[in-house]
């Protein structure tokens, strides 16, 4: 005979069922119909059982998840075995159900007791008979269901995993039986081999840390933690430095080195026939300018010296001369770094100069 066939409908609860003897008095003890009908897909709080073997060692504080369910309902059903259907899997675990309940939580233990916390008359539920043929089998799916969930403590998962590495026989057989790799188990079970000391901070200390010292010897955990932290906080310094100063780059203004035309600092820096002192002769500026109108007086164009010009490390490219051939460039180039006020007075003695030329052609 089949499993299905000895104990009635399957997971999804789609049929009627046999009742046995002990269900039929249940029955007639609490009003609950049993009789070759469906599956329920709601039940009294109070008569489904809290699962002996949840791997939940607390349920927590219910405080939030109760007035959620008794504002916003209900939302997702839990999954629950017939209480013959659990026995038969868990014989050893009949005297640890509750009394007077037809039916087992197996996912869903947390919603289960925050309904009874809030009151609530009904609760919806998927009966699912065929979760496990034994122990093993419902304690691996109520495993996955809150690893799925992220719904385990750190420890609990990992005192879960080790009942269930006891019934596999190694760890890459669990790992693959519940679809994670060898390392994920291997990183979880770590926990375990911790002190009791350790065991105690989980929550307070980084997670990844305890499971990396786990594997080590009782009395080199603590000195093996704290190198890891000091390891961490210096790189996370210099992460934060690499930051500041990439940030400092972004926000810092423009210098001449890096005009809004991307000419280089020192780019035109050389005036063509400078003196050593600074001063050009009066010849220099009639040579590449023209002559210079009467009653003018002769400019006096700054060159930078032969220090200047020559750079910190001495073999890099010096600085192009100013294009004076090039009227177009010299002007841009001046436009971009000299000062607003300087350029204006520039100007008007170029507008001068050009129509005192004008005047003179005529």
């Amino acid at each position: 005979m089949s499993k299905a066939s000895q104990l009635g409908t399957g997971r999804f609860g789609g049929g009627a069922r046999p009742v046995s003897a002990r269900r039929q008095a249940v029955a007639a003890a609490t009003g609950v119909p049993t009789d070759g009908v469906a599956p329920p897909t709601e039940l009294p709080p109070q008569r489904i059982s809290l699962n002996p073997d949840n791997p939940r060692s607390t349920l927590g504080d219910l405080t939030d998840l109760a007035g959620s369910l008794q504002t916003h309902g209900q939302k997702q059903a839990i999954t629950v075995m017939n209480r013959d259907a659990y026995i038969q899997a868990n014989p050893e675990r009949e005297a640890d159900l509750e009394p007077d309940t037809t039916h087992v939580v197996i996912d869903g233990s947390s919603r289960l007791a925050a309904a009874r916390d809030a009151g609530l008359a009904a609760i919806k539920v998927m009966v699912s008979d065929d979760q496990g043929a034994n122990s093993e089998e419902l304690l691996e799916s109520a495993l996955v269901a809150n690893i799925h969930r992220q719904d385990l403590s750190e420890l609990d998962e990992a005192r879960a995993l080790q009942r269930l590495l006891a019934i596999h026989g190694s760890q890459t057989a669990l790992a693959k039986r519940l679809h994670r790799s060898q390392g994920w188990v291997s990183q979880r079970l770590a926990l375990l081999g911790l002190t009791p000391e350790l065991q105690a901070r989980i929550g307070e200390e980084p997670i990844d840390l305890l499971r990396a010292v786990g594997s080590k010897p009782p009395e080199q955990q603590e000195l093996a933690l704290a190198a890891l932290k000091q390891e961490r906080a210096r790189k996370e310094t210099e992460k934060r430095e690499r930051k500041r100063k990439t940030q400092t780059k972004v926000d810092a203004p423009a210098t001449r080195a890096d005009r809004a035309d991307g000419t280089p600092d020192g780019y035109y820096d050389v005036i063509e026939g400078g003196s050593a002192d600074g001063l050009s002769s009066s010849a220099e500026p009639e040579a590449a300018n023209g002559p210079v109108s009467a009653g003018e007086d002769a400019p006096n164009l700054p060159a930078q010296s032969a220090a200047a010009v020559a750079t910190a490390g001495g073999g890099e490219q010096q600085p192009k001369r100013f294009p004076y051939e090039d009227g177009v460039s010299a002007a841009q180039h001046l436009i971009h770094k000299m000062p607003l006020e300087e350029f204006d007075k520039m100007l008007d003695r170029l507008i001068k100069h050009r129509d005192s030329q004008a005047v003179s052609a005529s």
